[in-house]
């Protein structure tokens, strides 16, 4: 049962640990902001977090609606005692590059230890949790599985469940809408941290439905299920969202979650060109102006590109050839990735037609024989072992309309599951 606040109703009951405080979320009108979790949190009067020893785990993107960052925002509340501070990879102030590790820091703007769970330690210790009541997750998610940030929301939760530490999640949108969603579900072997919740590549959920689904449904989280259902997890829901909203309609300024997602048309860009460019001479932008939205292939022009691109007759898509330039000003000549239709755009489509295109114009193919660390890489972000074993074998020949066809009815039956923890 949720804990739910409305305009004619304070407080309902709290079952099983868990509490929504709920403020009116279904009505929006046009031309105002949606209000996030924090902003709640604070019409809430930081009600919830009183008289406890608060934790904060955020980025430079967890801010409120005006802005201002949750760090200073709790930081300044009289009516919370926030301790410590724990960042999440590229660390709190979002300058860390990708898969480097991140040490422990002091806070320059609050003094406040800063706990890394990205460096030597991905869950945090006992000793971490040790002086604290809650833990209050505030991070900006773009709808990815492989998208480190809900992993690390995960690891949180277990760690914090098995303290008797209460955890606190505040709702952000899911940038790509709650409507979109593709790819193949994850294979359990191989779970990790670039896919740590068994769901669709393109999930269509936001932080906080994944932190009540993983709550409520058994196998989820990496611990005892008496610890499960014993933890305590607290949901501060938006209020103006809903799921068909994508970013532009919620009336809130993007701010860059990672050094590589700067801006929105890098949030679509990540799932429809990041697991095709992971293997092969396909590059997707990063270290330009316009990352995971501008293709090259070493030893093919940009007309070649498009006119492959062009023939596979994605929907939803156009192709743009520009020019660009890369971190040390070099001119790069390629393929801007252009949304034309939205709603018949599929957000990985693109992704996997990249594969086979370099398979078609590589010899060997990159996926034949690729070294077992290379092979495992792929498949932890991919996730789907039967798409590796055909690709490594029959590679051009391989076409994914079929894989896509049986990864939409995996969707459809997913959905259908999280249902019942959709919060809008």
């Amino acid at each position: 049962m949720h804990h739910i606040v409305t305009r004619f109703q304070k407080y309902f009951s709290i079952l099983l640990g868990l509490s929504v405080l709920f403020l009116s979320s279904l009505c929006s009108f046009a031309g105002t902001k949606i209000k996030l979790g924090i902003d709640h949190l604070e019409d809430l009067n930081f009600s919830v977090l009183s008289g406890k020893r608060v934790g904060l785990l955020t980025h430079p993107a967890g801010v409120n609606s005006s802005g201002r960052s949750t760090v200073l925002v709790l930081h300044h509340a009289k009516e919370v005692n926030l301790v410590s501070l724990f960042g999440p990879e590229h660390g709190i102030y979002g300058d860390e590059k990708a898969s480097v590790p991140v040490d422990d820091k002091i806070d320059h703007r609050t003094n406040l230890p800063v706990y890394s769970l990205y460096g030597k330690f991905r869950k945090p210790t006992p000793k971490m949790l040790a002086d604290l009541d809650c833990l209050v997750v505030d991070l900006q998610d773009v709808g990815v599985r492989c998208y480190t940030y809900v992993s690390c929301m995960r690891y949180v939760i277990e760690a914090c469940f098995e303290a008797g530490v209460e955890v606190v999640v505040l709702d952000r949108p899911n940038p790509l809408g709650g409507l979109k969603m593709a790819g193949p579900m994850i294979d359990r072997e191989w779970i990790s941290y670039v896919g740590a919740f068994p769901m669709p590549f393109v999930h269509g959920m936001t932080i906080a439905e994944l932190a009540l689904w993983s709550k409520k449904t058994a196998g989820i989280l990496k611990i005892e299920e008496s610890v499960r259902k014993k933890g305590k997890l607290t949901l501060i829901p938006m209020k103006g969202w809903r799921r068909n909203m994508t970013w532009p309609s919620t009336g809130l300024v993007w701010r860059p979650t990672s050094p590589n997602i700067p801006t929105l048309d890098s949030v679509a860009g990540y799932p429809m060109t990041g697991l095709g460019a992971q293997m092969g001479k396909f590059k997707h932008g990063i270290g330009t102006k316009h990352p995971f939205r501008f293709l090259t292939f070493d030893g093919k022009s940009a007309s070649e590109i498009k006119s492959a691109l062009e023939g596979l007759n994605l929907k939803g898509l156009s192709y743009k050839i520009m020019d660009t330039q890369d971190s040390s000003g070099e001119k790069i000549n390629g393929v801007y990735i252009v949304i034309e239709d939205w709603a018949q755009w599929q957000p990985t489509e693109l992704a996997f037609a990249m594969m086979q295109l370099s398979a078609r114009w590589e010899s060997p193919s990159p996926f034949n024989g690729a070294k077992k660390s290379e092979s495992n890489l792929f498949n932890k972000h991919v996730g789907s072992t039967s798409w590796w074993n055909h690709l490594s074998t029959s590679g051009s020949s391989v076409y994914p309309s079929s894989f896509i066809i049986g990864w939409n009815r995996e969707v459809k039956a997913f959905r259908k599951q999280t249902e019942p923890y959709l919060l809008y």
